[in-house]
C-alpha cells in the first residue's frame, strides 16, 4: 500500500478539500483509494451502513473514492459539548465526555487504536490518503501529535504540503513549516501546494525558483486558485464561504452557538429562487420565508440560547403568521412541549420547556441512536441517517389526522418525527437531499420562484468531484504522484 499525507500549514489551509479531489483523481486512474484521518473534532458527522460514527468529511471523501465510509477511515472523533469537553467516538462508537485538559493522558492508548487502523488498511486498500489536522509543526503539540506525522511516517509514506495564500505570506507558511519538520519528515516530501489563488496567476510564476531555493528536496507542484462552484461541504460547522448562497426567497437557518451538522442545509444551494442564509438575531427572521432549526451538540444550552437572544419568540411569531419551521435532530427536540434530560447525557442537564410548536416531549437516555435508513417520499428514494441521544414522543391525544402526520422511514415504518400543519420535525440528517422534500416545503411557504436543480444531490455530489479532478489535472504538476505511485520515487 502507498501512503500520500496531505499535511497544511495552518487550518482551513484546504486539506480536506486537496484529499477529497485527490481521491477522485486516484479513483480515476483505476487505483482502490481511501480517505483516512486518524482524528477528527467536528461536530459534522456521518453514520456508516454499520451504524459507526466518522467526521462528515471523511464520508465526502469516501464518496469520492467511490466506495462505503467505514469507522476506519476515521477512528477517532471528539464531538465538542461545551465547558472545554468533547464526547470520544473510538472506531465509531460513542465514549464518554472528556475535559480537553484530560485527553492527553489517554493520547498514547488512542495512538494504539489509530496504529492498529492503519495496519489494517495495508491489505485493504492501493493508497490510502491521509488528512492532517492543523499544522504539523506546533511545537508545543508536536511530542503527541497522533493525526499529522505519526501516521504517515508509521506508513513510511510521503506528504503533500498545501499552503492558504489568501492569508498572505505563502512563502513564510511554507519554508517555516518545511524548517520546522524533523529530518525524517523532511525527507518524506512528495511537493507542496499553494492554495486558494485569486487575480492574475501570472504574477505568482517566479514561486516555483524562490521554493527551489528554500526548499532543495521537495518539488513545487503549483497553484491553485479559488474557484467557488468547486467546494464541497466544509469539515468545520461554517466556513465563511457557506454563510449566504443563492439568491431569491431567504431561508433562514438559526446558527446556534453548538451547531452540528450544518451541511444539511447544502442541497438547497442546488436549487434556484432560494437564498440560505445562517443567522443569530431576531429581525433576521422578519423576511424569512422558511425557518430552519439545526442539529445542536448541546440541545438544552442552545435552547436557553434561544430564549435569551430573543430568537424563541420570533421563531413562535413567524410561526403564528404561517412561515413554515422545519426542525432537525436537536432543532426538531426543541420544537416539543418539554425536553427532559436528568443526567446530562445530551450536553446539560434540566427539564425544560420547548418552543411549543409540537405536540412532542423528548426524553433524553445515555444509549445513542445512530443508525443509516432508506427514505422514501413520494417518488424520490435515498439514504439518510439519524444520530440522536433521546426520543420524542406525541405528548398527549394525537391531533387531528388532517394537521398531524408521522414522518417515517420506507424499511420499518420507524417514527422519526412528525408534522403538525407548517412545522415540521424530524432525526434525518440528509432529509433535505431529496428534491421533492424541498419543493413540497417551497410549496408549503408559498415560494413561486422556486426552481429545483436538475440533478439530485448525490449525482451533483459526483459530477462535483470529478470536476475537482480536472481541476488538479489543469493546474498541478502531478508527475511526483504518479512516479511514487509506480514505485520510482
Amino acid at each position: 500500500m502507498k501512503a500520500i499525507a496531505i499535511l497544511g500549514t495552518s487550518s482551513n489551509a484546504g486539506k480536506s478539500w486537496l484529499v477529497t479531489a485527490l481521491c477522485a483523481w486516484l479513483r480515476r486512474q483505476g487505483v482502490k483509494v481511501a480517505p483516512f484521518k486518524a482524528q477528527n473534532m467536528s461536530n459534522n458527522s456521518y453514520v456508516t451502513l454499520t451504524g459507526g460514527e466518522i467526521g462528515r468529511a471523511q464520508a465526502v471523501q469516501a464518496a469520492a473514492c467511490g466506495m462505503p465510509a467505514t469507522v476506519q477511515m476515521n477512528p477517532v472523533l471528539l464531538k465538542p459539548s461545551g465547558n472545554s469537553t468533547s464526547q470520544i467516538v473510538l472506531l465509531g462508537n460513542p465514549q464518554q465526555h472528556i475535559a480537553a485538559k484530560d485527553y492527553y493522558r489517554y493520547v498514547e492508548t488512542i495512538w494504539e487504536t489509530v496504529r492498529e487502523t492503519l495496519d489494517w488498511w495495508q491489505d485493504n486498500c492501493d493508497v490510502l490518503v491521509l488528512e492532517g489536522a492543523g499544522s504539523p509543526v506546533e511545537l508545543n503539540l508536536m511530542h503527541r501529535d497522533i493525526v499529522n506525522l505519526r501516521p504517515i511516517l508509521h506508513l513510511g509514506g510521503r506528504w503533500l504540503l498545501v499552503g492558504d495564500i489568501e492569508r498572505g505570506g505563502i512563502f513564510a507558511q511554507m519554508v517555516g513549516t518545511y524548517t520546522l519538520l524533523p529530518e525524517a519528515a523532511q525527507n518524506q516530501g512528495l511537493g507542496l501546494i499553494v492554495n486558494k489563488f485569486r487575480g492574475d496567476i501570472n504574477l505568482f510564476a517566479d514561486a516555483a525558483s524562490y521554493f527551489q531555493h528554500h526548499i532543495r528536496n521537495v518539488p513545487y507542484l503549483g497553484v491553485l486558485p479559488y474557484r467557488h462552484n468547486l467546494q464541497p461541504e466544509s469539515e468545520d460547522s461554517l466556513c465563511r464561504e457557506a454563510e449566504e448562497k443563492g439568491t431569491g426567497a431567504k431561508l433562514a437557518w438559526i446558527r446556534f452557538p453548538y451547531l452540528s451538522n450544518s451541511q444539511d442545509s447544502q442541497p438547497w444551494q442546488l436549487d434556484r429562487g432560494v437564498r440560505v442564509s445562517w443567522v443569530q438575531h431576531p429581525q433576521e427572521l422578519e423576511d424569512a420565508r422558511i425557518i430552519f432549526l439545526p442539529g445542536s451538540k448541546n440541545t438544552l444550552r442552545d435552547l436557553a440560547w434561544l430564549q435569551e437572544t430573543g430568537l424563541a419568540a420570533a421563531i413562535q411569531k413567524a410561526s403564528q403568521r404561517g412561515v413554515p419551521v422545519v426542525g432537525i435532530c436537536g432543532g426538531y427536540q426543541m420544537l416539543g412541549r418539554r425536553l427532559v434530560d436528568a443526567a446530562g447525557v445530551a450536553g446539560d442537564a434540566g427539564d425544560v420547556p420547548g418552543l411549543q410548536l409540537l405536540p412532542a416531549v423528548t426524553q433524553f437516555a445515555p444509549t445513542k441512536e445512530v443508525r443509516q435508513v432508506r427514505v422514501t417520499h413520494g417518488t424520490d428514494t435515498w439514504m439518510a441517517y439519524e444520530i440522536h441521544m433521546g426520543n420524542t414522543y406525541l405528548d398527549g391525544e394525537e391531533p387531528n389526522q388532517e394537521t398531524m402526520e408521522a414522518i417515517t422511514v420506507a424499511a420499518d415504518q420507524h417514527p422519526v418525527g412528525m408534522r403538525f400543519q407548517k412545522v415540521w420535525g424530524t432525526y434525518l440528517h440528509g432529509f433535505l437531499e431529496s428534491a421533492a422534500v424541498r419543493r413540497e416545503l417551497a410549496d408549503l411557504a408559498g415560494i413561486s420562484e422556486y426552481q429545483p436543480a436538475e440533478f439530485s444531490w448525490q449525482e451533483s455530489q459526483e459530477r462535483l468531484y470529478q470536476k475537482m479532478a480536472d481541476f488538479l489535472e489543469t493546474y498541478l504538476d502531478l508527475d511526483p504522484v504518479h512516479r511514487y505511485l509506480d514505485g520510482k520515487i
